[in-house]
């Protein structure tokens, strides 16, 4: 199952929110969420700097993917940036590969 890093910032009702529900119970909709798509959460932290929270989590797909994002986009709670995390082996596989390319000017 492909693994993606979401990084979300809190905006100031998301923040107004967190202070009212606490640490915890974000978590739980977090894992309710990915569950709901069809993944699984694996790491779930808060953060000091420019995000407010940086999730690991195994999703089916890419439309599974967008779909969680698109709804918790539309929320303005959050805004959420969504990192599609790659192996070494998806790497090692992606070496021995011939791609056909010509930099610019040349």
């Amino acid at each position: 199952m492909p693994k993606y890093m979401l990084q979300a910032s809190y905006t100031q009702s998301g923040l107004q929110g967190l202070l009212k529900e606490g640490g915890t119970s974000r978590r739980k909709m977090v894992e309710n969420l990915v569950s709901g798509v069809g993944g699984q959460l694996e790491a779930f932290y808060y953060a000091f700097g420019d995000d407010d929270l940086y999730i690991i989590v195994d999703l089916p797909d890419d439309a599974a993917a967008a779909s969680a994002s698109l709804v918790v986009g539309a929320s303005g709670a959050v805004t959420l940036k969504t990192t599609v995390l790659v192996t070494p082996e998806t790497i090692d596989e992606a070496v021995k590969r011939t791609v056909d390319y010509r930099p610019p000017g040349t």
